[in-house]
């Protein structure tokens, strides 16, 4: 089969397409062929060997996919071949053919492409845990959304919407704004043009925000903090724009706090909110309140492209790549 490899710890430039061997299904385990794979962030930082897990080299990247069961590994009866389905994986989605663990292999509805699919798990996941096991997002509250058209801001605000919050949407330019508001953000702020702190207090009557999704960092984080309200709750997703200090007396004065969330630890010590989160995702998606955007849809040998999309920051909602 064709996939992209890592051979060696360093830039994205030095991956490569090869044939390789077809993977087999262990226990508990199953073989999907590959209809779309979309690339992250932290494809990047895995190839880069900075990534929270290290695979043995050679590996091939990717960490979510969708497509069809081909084999099941033995007993394995949760599955059978010609099953559309979705799936979390540890790295190997930039091939034609991938393995994923039952666990975290989901049957996806029938109404969902493949594409909306392969842009689905990592991404609306993430988001999903984040808001409604930590942040505990109540209708009517208000939510800040930072890098609001990105990969993972995207799906916080449809699910702050579908949760029945006031989403107040922040990205660095118009186009990107229009994007957040094409995907139901109420109020839009530019962080380039507008300072975010005063912009989201004159939003918020002077009360504050009383839910931050920040998977950006820097200095918004700093911005964002101070313009969260009294029992306000900031959840750090990621830090594309750096890793930020917090000083713990900006917490303690309004009673706030600061919740670092990984889909990781739901996947590993938490799964059965991760499925219930998969679940409550699937309805809102066939009620048609989510729409998962992929802005671009690229051929295999052209992941490092699709990668480097994410990396520079030219890519709004997801990249897919189409083996």
């Amino acid at each position: 089969m064709r996939a992209i490899v890592c051979h060696e710890w360093g830039s994205i430039d030095q991956l490569t397409l090869e044939d390789i061997d077809k993977p087999m299904p262990g226990d508990g385990e199953v073989l999907i062929r590959v209809e779309a794979s979309a690339v992250n962030f932290a494809d990047s930082i895995m190839v880069a060997g900075r990534y929270q897990t290290k695979p043995a080299l050679p590996f091939t990247p990717g960490l979510e996919t969708a497509g069809v069961v081909t084999e099941c590994g033995p007993g394995v009866t949760e599955f059978a071949p010609g099953d559309r389905v979705m799936a979390i994986l540890a790295y190997g989605g930039l091939a034609e053919y991938a393995i994923a663990k039952v666990a975290e292999t989901f049957r996806i509805p029938s109404s969902m492409s493949f594409d909306e699919a392969g842009a689905f798990p990592v991404s609306y996941l993430s988001s999903h845990v984040a808001i409604r096991w930590l942040g505990r997002l109540e209708p009517g509250e208000t939510m800040l959304v930072l890098g609001a058209a990105g990969g993972v801001g995207l799906t916080a605000v449809e699910i702050g919407k579908a949760m029945g919050a006031r989403v107040i949407a922040a990205a660095s330019s118009p186009e990107k704004l229009a994007v957040a508001r094409e995907h139901g953000a109420d109020e839009l702020v530019n962080y380039t043009t507008e300072n975010l702190t005063e912009r989201v207090m004159e939003l918020t009557f002077d009360k504050g925000v009383n839910v931050v999704y920040d998977p950006v960092g820097g200095a918004l984080f700093d911005a964002a903090l101070s313009a969260t309200g009294w029992g306000g709750r900031i959840l750090i997703v990621g830090f594309v724009g750096g890793v930020p200090q917090i000083s713990a007396n900006r917490l303690l004065v309004k009673n706030r706090s600061a919740m670092g969330s990984s889909l990781r630890h739901f996947r590993w010590h938490e799964p059965q909110k991760m499925n219930q989160s998969v679940q409550e995702l699937f309805q809102w998606y066939v009620e048609g309140k989510l729409k998962p955007c992929v802005s671009q849809s690229l051929p295999l040998e052209d992941s490092v492209r699709a990668i480097a999309l994410l990396t520079d920051r030219k890519a709004h909602g997801k990249v897919i790549v189409r083996p």
